[in-house]
């Protein structure tokens, strides 16, 4: 059978297609084009408005292009708003996040292709080899659902409780993915930092990060995004002075104001945030350490919002995502006022951006002429470093292959080894 899965969304959306990719494969299938594929899986976001929008937006267009796809459409949007989902054109199943690990064998009857896996395959196993299904790097959910309530998210309602893989289970994920031949595995979850809670034996993420550094496998480990009230002291010291974990980190901030902290639930102060960055600034004076923020949220004043602008001019971050605030139905925050007007939210948007462009351009001149460790992507003539740079080469390379790169400008590097 011919399939397509389309994914929107977060890195823990990523790892969940993957995994459905990987038991397509397993039992038969063959990656297509949406325009020839006969069965789409669409795998949605409900961050925000525009991602349930853009979900609507590519299940119509499956069934313009092709009709006779048979469209299944599983995620947050899926579970947020399943009726709407069925009302799409050519959806023959809307699958739950709470089912999506056995979708692909709970569809197999309806789509016509067998519900068993061949022996020896089965998630992250051996059928998707890195660069098959266009990833050189692995994305590997251990971890899913959410219990923290801040106030402007839906997700708790579409992703459920924490849920975890155990640890051995992770090892053995992590096993099978380096004899496919991964060199890097990005470890993520939906709540990364409440890892483990839930288990029968119950373990932490701290206890998981350090499992990983001793596994024999040889990959290199970057994590996902992580709450700045996860990232303990312990964590930091562990990731900070081993090898095994790239000198990345994500860490949402969401707003400069503690005002706004309070009102978005987010149980940290601006004075932790700080302290937090810059100590794994000094002990990773190179580390990539990223943000998400969200700006226009109910009630921030003008005071609030220069008061997130001077707070990022003091924070040596090296990349931001920027959210607009948009209503979620069924949150908290839907029901606060006043609303800030949408230009406006616009406006502070687009200043906001404007100092993540100065802070990524800041943190890439400041490793011009730097050897950097990284792994070959794409064309084989781009490559991804530990701290989280894209450069493009002067010349091809074997795609997956750890090379060391002098930094040469903003975007390009040159090879001057092979890495061990």
């Amino acid at each position: 059978m011919k399939y397509a899965v389309v994914t929107f969304g977060c890195r823990v959306n990523q790892a969940d297609s993957l995994e459905m990719e990987d038991a397509l494969r397993a039992r038969g299938g063959v990656c297509s084009s949406i325009e020839d594929a006969e069965l789409v899986v669409v795998n949605t976001c409900s961050v925000t408005a525009s991602a349930d929008q853009a979900a609507r937006q590519t299940i119509r267009r499956v069934a313009r292009v092709n009709a006779a796809a048979k469209v299944v459409v599983t995620g947050c949007y899926a579970t947020r708003r399943p009726d709407d989902a069925w009302s799409l054109p050519n959806v023959i199943r809307v699958v739950s996040n709470i089912n999506k690990e056995s979708l692909i064998e709970s569809i197999g009857e309806a789509v016509g292709m067998t519900t068993a896996a061949r022996d020896g395959d089965g998630p992250c196993g051996s059928t998707l080899a890195p660069g098959v299904a266009g990833r050189t790097a692995l994305t590997l959910r251990v971890q899913t659902g959410c219990e923290e309530r801040c106030s402007y998210c839906i997700i708790p309602s579409t992703r459920g409780a924490n849920r975890s893989r155990p640890v051995a289970a992770i090892l053995e994920q992590v096993a099978h993915a380096t004899k496919a031949g991964y060199k890097e595995i990005a470890i993520t979850g939906v709540h990364l930092g409440s890892y483990g809670r839930d288990l029968d034996s119950p373990s932490s993420l701290l206890q998981l990060l350090t499992a990983l550094s001793r596994a024999e496998a040889a990959v290199l480990f970057r994590i996902s995004s992580l709450e700045p009230m996860d990232c303990s002291d312990a964590i930091v010291d562990l990731v900070t002075s081993s090898p095994r974990f790239a000198p990345h980190l994500h860490l949402p901030l969401q707003h400069g104001s503690d005002a706004m902290l309070q009102a978005m639930r987010r149980p940290y102060t601006n004075s932790y945030y700080r302290g937090l960055v810059e100590r794994i600034r000094s002990l990773m004076p190179h580390a990539s350490i990223g943000s998400d923020i969200i700006v226009g949220f109910p009630g921030e004043s003008p005071e609030e919002f220069a008061e997130m602008q001077r707070a990022l001019d003091g924070l040596p971050l090296t990349y931001l995502h920027v959210f607009p605030y948009s209503d979620r139905p069924g949150t908290v925050a839907a029901a606060l006022h006043p609303k800030v007007d949408g230009r406006v939210v616009r406006a502070r948007a687009a200043t906001i951006r404007e100092k993540a462009t100065a802070l990524s351009r800041q943190f890439r001149e400041s490793q011009i002429g730097s050897t950097l460790r990284a792994l070959t992507v794409d064309d084989g003539q781009s490559v991804v470093t530990g701290n989280y740079l894209k450069l493009r080469l002067d010349a091809r390379r074997p795609r997956n292959e750890w090379v060391d790169v002098r930094v040469t400008s903003e975007r390009d590097a040159t090879v001057v080894g092979v890495a061990a």
